[in-house]
């Protein structure tokens, strides 16, 4: 996405997900890096959002530092308070930056990138500048936990046209997407039509975006892997940490720093 669909998105982010169950996920993760990484304390996350994984995440005990591209979600999270871990040790900050050319000059016991944030590298280029920089903010046997949409999935089922609707005290928003498969490049555009309503004075807004939503298969993930200095540890359905089939569109990898 574009800069500018960035920020028009972010305003209706936590609208759209206020059903995702952040806080199972928040539990998963940091029950996958405590066994991956016992000792992990300090984490880098790539592509925050408004920092509910985040903070949750610093409800566990974590150290958390996210990276958002949206200025206007990393906003958002600063107006946001996590509750705080009776023993103090979590936290939660972030600041606006561009996660694949990220140098913030300190490691990290763990980088995690969430909610399909390395599903939006569509270039080669992207990609291994994202895993590059994973690599380059972690220590020695450090871990790179993400998910991804899984390619053997996104062909077998094939993306579908659907629409979404929510609402708040303020707003109804409909949301239609409309997906197209490009098998060449292992990419699925999806084209948004957001149709918003204020529940106040009944004005009507309609805009549209693009989200370039990459696919990967394992080998081609091993790969990438390998050139960043990484290798694959584990692979497995995100959340259910079931093992990954034609029918798992989000695989989460955990990768561990070879060098």
């Amino acid at each position: 996405m574009s800069d500018e669909v960035f920020q028009r998105y972010s305003d209706y982010y936590d609208l759209l997900y206020r059903d995702k169950n952040y806080a199972a996920e928040a539990d998963y993760v940091a029950r996958t890096l405590r066994a991956v990484a016992p000792a992990a304390r300090s984490v880098l996350e790539f592509g925050s959002g408004t920092g509910r994984h985040g903070r949750l995440l610093a409800q566990h005990g974590f150290r958390v530092f996210g990276v958002e591209r949206s200025e206007s979600m990393v906003q958002a999270a600063g107006r946001a308070q996590a509750a705080p871990r009776q023993d103090g040790t979590g936290s939660f900050d972030c600041i606006n930056g561009d996660i694949r050319r990220l140098a913030l000059n300190r490691s990290y016991d763990a980088v995690i990138a969430l909610f399909h944030v390395v599903s939006y590298q569509t270039t080669n280029d992207d990609v291994q500048s994202l895993f590059a920089s994973a690599a380059r903010h972690l220590g020695p046997s450090g871990v790179f936990f993400f998910d991804v949409w899984h390619g053997p999935a996104v062909l077998h089922e094939h993306p579908s046209v659907r629409v979404k609707r929510v609402e708040d005290d303020t707003r109804r928003l409909t949301r239609v997407a409309e997906p197209e498969l490009d098998t060449n490049a292992s990419v699925v555009t999806v084209r948004y039509t957001m149709m918003a309503e204020s529940k106040t004075d009944g004005q009507h807004a309609t805009f549209q975006e693009t989200h370039r939503m990459r696919y990967f298969f394992p080998q081609e993930v091993a790969l990438l892997a390998g050139h960043a200095g990484f290798q694959v540890e584990h692979a497995e359905e995100f959340l259910s940490a079931r093992t990954p089939s034609e029918a798992t569109w989000g695989v989460a990898y955990v990768l561990r720093k070879t060098n």
